[in-house]
């Protein structure tokens, strides 16, 4: 009877790890649940012009914001815009409250470690950002003095690969996003801010502001879409329906827009 007993509890045992090894590879149904809940929910910082930004009534606009309703229009899924904390944006994508990140997010080794990114759309450079008047013309007129950034933005990471021009600064201070920086730099606060050269262009055009963008950067770089790891087809979809716009004109059309001219990266 021992035996029989014995027996049958090393066929359960046999059978629950035959059934865990079948379960543990789930199938990727990332694209159906967004389908099936008719909501695509997009993490975004909603002070990143001309990415994505509140306008003059507080509704959240801006270049990567048309591009996303585009694709949502063509998905037949609705967008939902969840503005997050940057410097938090894994663990609201990792956690489930967004279903990616889009918002001039910036493709890198280390993020790519932790998400999945969907092909660049567009390059940019990080530019340093001071007064018109200032004397500064080269890295090296910067040694001892103060550098503004936002805080888990790329200009962080550039400027931690950047070697001796970190070392030789006064200081660095993170802020919470890129026009509070830009605002302290106005004030006096800073000496120079650190940022996406796009987001610096847009705002001193689109803001008449007496600031200079140094020829000298610290780093070229490309945005991507970022979803969590698992979600392959969620991504693909996304790509596809991108892939579409840039073979049919829209995506031209969106970028002409905001910028006056294709600068998109996605293949034509």
């Amino acid at each position: 009877m021992k035996k029989f007993l014995l027996a049958i509890s090393l066929i359960m045992v046999a059978a629950t790890i035959i059934l865990s090894g079948c379960g543990g590879k789930q199938q990727d149904t990332s694209w159906e649940k967004v389908k099936e809940k008719g909501e695509f929910v997009l993490g975004l910082d909603d002070s990143f012009p001309p990415m994505g930004f509140r306008d003059e009534n507080g509704q959240i606009v801006g270049f990567d914001v048309d591009l996303a309703k585009e694709v949502c229009n063509r998905l037949g899924v609705k967008l939902k815009l969840q503005p997050i904390s940057w410097d938090a944006k894994e663990q609201e994508l990792n956690s489930g409250n967004i279903d990616c990140i889009w918002n001039g997010l910036t493709i890198t080794e280390e993020r790519k470690r932790n998400m999945l990114f969907s092909e660049a759309y567009m390059k940019n450079r990080q530019v340093l950002v001071v007064k018109a008047d200032a004397p500064y013309e080269n890295l090296t007129d910067l040694e001892n003095k103060r550098l503004g950034l936002q805080a888990g933005s790329s200009a962080a990471v550039a400027l931690e690969s950047s070697g001796t021009f970190k070392e030789e600064l006064k200081d660095v201070v993170e802020f919470d996003d890129n026009m509070i920086a830009l605002m302290d730099l106005e004030k006096g606060g800073v000496d120079v801010v650190l940022m996406d050269e796009i987001v610096a262009r847009y705002y001193i055009q689109q803001k008449n502001k007496n600031f200079k963008v140094l020829d000298e950067t610290l780093a070229s770089e490309e945005y991507g879409i970022g979803f969590r790891k698992n979600d392959k087809q969620l991504m693909a979809k996304i790509q596809e329906t991108l892939d579409a716009m840039a073979s049919d004109g829209k995506l031209a059309e969106i970028s002409k827009k905001w910028f006056g001219e294709d600068i998109t990266a996605v293949t034509k």
